[in-house]
C-alpha cells in the first residue's frame, strides 16, 4: 500500500440530485390486526429486479448456473440474460477481447436496464480497470491512474457522477450501469450468498458495525471519518470504533470496515444476512480460490465467511479515501432502503480501479411493515427523504388518485408519522413540491 493524498469527503453534505427525483414503486402490502387492511404505495428507494441485467460467460458452466439461479430466485426476467465469452479462470483479460464482449453485451441489454450482475469471480480486471467498473462505464482510461503506462500507479482518477447521489435510475441519470459480482469459486457457496442475500431482505436486523484502527496506519486513513460517522448515525445503529488488529467472537456483525493486508478471526465471527465488510489494501480485489502466505488477503475471504458484500482494488491504488468505501455514506444508503450493489457503488467516490462483489439486490432495510388501525395509518420509513408530501387516495391500485386534503411533513429520516381519516382502500404519497409519474 502506498502512501497518497486524498479529499477529506464531507460525510453531513446532502446528495447532489434532486432529492424528490424518484418514481412510485410497486404495491406494499399492508396488513391490520383490526377490521380494516389497507394498500400504501411508497416512492421507490432501490433498484428492482427488472432493473437489472445478469450476465454469463458462455465459456464458464458455473457462471451460467449462477445466472441461472440467481436469476430465479430474484425473479429477473428472462430478456435481461445477457451471454458474453470470456477465457474461464483468467484474472486479467485484454481491452480489445473485452470491448469486443462489451459491444456484444451491449447489444442484448434492453434500454431500460441500469445495472450489471455479473456471475463469475474471474477475470476480475481488464486491463488499469476492475471488471466491474468496466462494465459500468465501459472501458475508459481516466477511470485509470495509471493512464498510458500500468507500471506507473496512482494519483487521481475520474470521480463517478453517482457517488452519494439520491438517483434511482444511474443509467437514465449518469450513463452508467453499477455492476456487482456474484463472485464464487463453486457452485455451494455462490448458492450460499444468494441465498442470504435474499433472505436479508426487509429484515431490518439488529446488529453493530464495527470501525476498526489497526497499527497499519497507511491502511487505516479512513479512520478519521469513524466519529463524524458514529455522530450521525450512532442513534439508528450500535457502532463500535475500536482501536485493535481485528475482531473475534462475535455473532452480530453487520458491517466490518478495517485497514490490513489480512484479516484474522474471520471464522470466529457471525455476519448476519446483508452483511457489508471490507478491509483497505492494495490487492483485495483480486480474486483467488485461496491466499497464499505472504499475499494480501483477496475480498472473496469475506464473502466464504459469510458477509454479503464486499470490496477491493485490483491495481496499486495508493491510500486514497477516494478510491475506497466510506464507511459512512455506504451505511446511510443502506439503511435507508438502497440494495447493497447501489450502497457499495454511492460510497466510492473514484470506482474504477475498485471490483464490487456480493449479492446486489440484498435490502435488509427496503421494507417495513406499516400499521392501519381502524382510519388510523402509523409508520416510520427512512426511505422517505424530508419533505413535505401530499396523501392521494384512489379506489384502485391503478388510480386515478385525488388528493384528500392532508399533508404531512417529514422533518427527518425515520421519524414516526401517524394519519388519520382514512377510508380509501389505496394512498400514496407524493412531494408537495411535484406531480409524480407512474411507471
Amino acid at each position: 500500500m502506498v502512501k497518497g493524498t486524498s479529499e477529506l469527503i464531507d460525510f453531513s453534505s446532502s446528495p447532489k440530485n434532486n432529492i424528490f427525483g424518484f418514481l412510485i414503486a410497486g404495491l406494499l402490502l399492508i396488513y391490520a390486526n383490526t377490521v380494516q387492511s389497507g394498500v400504501l404505495l411508497l416512492p421507490k428507494t432501490a433498484l428492482e429486479p427488472g432493473d437489472v441485467a445478469v450476465v454469463v460467460n458462455d465459456r464458464d458452466p458455473l457462471s451460467l448456473k449462477i445466472g441461472r439461479y440467481y436469476m430465479a430466485k430474484r425473479g429477473i426476467p428472462e430478456k435481461n440474460l445477457i451471454h458474453v465469452e470470456f477465457p474461464p479462470q483468467r484474472g486479467k483479460i485484454s481491452i480489445p477481447l473485452f470491448q469486443k464482449q462489451f459491444k456484444r453485451a451491449f447489444s442484448q441489454t434492453p434500454k431500460e436496464i441500469q445495472a450489471f450482475v455479473l456471475t463469475w469471480a474471474r477475470p476480475y480486471r481488464v486491463g488499469c480497470m476492475s471488471i466491474t467498473s468496466a462494465f459500468a462505464t465501459g472501458f475508459d482510461r481516466h477511470y485509470c491512474a495509471a493512464k498510458e503506462d500500468i507500471s506507473k500507479p496512482c494519483g487521481i482518477t475520474q470521480r463517478s457522477p453517482y457517488f452519494n447521489s439520491s438517483s434511482l435510475a444511474p443509467y437514465r441519470d449518469h450513463k452508467l450501469r453499477p455492476t456487482m459480482a456474484l463472485a464464487a469459486f463453486d457452485f455451494d457457496r455462490a448458492k450460499q450468498l444468494i441465498d442470504r442475500g435474499v433472505a436479508a431482505d426487509g429484515t431490518f436486523p439488529k446488529g453493530t458495525a464495527y470501525l476498526l484502527e489497526t497499527s497499519d496506519k497507511n491502511r487505516s486513513v479512513r479512520a478519521r471519518l469513524f466519529p463524524s460517522i458514529k455522530e450521525k448515525l450512532g442513534h439508528r445503529i450500535a457502532i463500535q470504533i475500536l482501536k485493535q488488529e481485528a475482531i473475534k467472537n462475535k455473532n452480530d456483525v453487520l458491517f466490518y470496515f478495517t485497514g490490513k493486508t489480512r484479516v484474522e478471526g474471520l471464522k470466529t465471527l457471525r455476519f448476519l444476512p446483508g452483511a457489508a465488510a471490507d478491509h483497505l489494501t492494495s490487492a483485495g480485489g483480486q480474486m483467488r480460490p485461496s491466499d497464499k502466505p505472504g499475499k494480501q488477503m483477496s475480498a472473496i475471504r469475506w464473502l466464504e465467511a459469510g458477509a454479503t458484500g464486499s470490496y477491493g482494488t485490483v491495481v496499486e491504488p495508493c491510500n486514497y479515501l477516494t478510491k475506497f468505501p466510506h464507511p459512512g455514506i455506504l451505511m446511510e444508503q443502506y439503511l435507508n432502503g438502497a440494495s447493497l450493489m447501489e450502497a457499495y457503488w454511492k460510497s466510492v467516490a473514484w470506482p474504477g480501479e475498485g471490483l464490487f462483489i456480493g449479492a446486489p439486490l440484498s435490502r435488509p432495510f427496503g421494507r417495513q411493515q406499516l400499521t392501519f388501525t381502524g382510519d388510523r395509518l402509523t409508520f416510520n420509513y427512512y426511505g422517505l427523504p424530508p419533505g413535505q408530501y401530499r396523501i392521494m387516495a384512489a379506489n384502485a391500485a391503478p388510480g386515478p388518485y385525488q388528493f384528500t386534503g392532508q399533508k404531512v411533513t417529514i422533518f427527518q429520516r425515520g421519524e414516526t408519522i401517524t394519519l388519520t381519516g382514512l377510508k380509501a382502500p389505496f394512498y400514496l404519497l407524493e412531494p408537495a413540491s411535484e406531480r409524480l409519474s407512474r411507471r
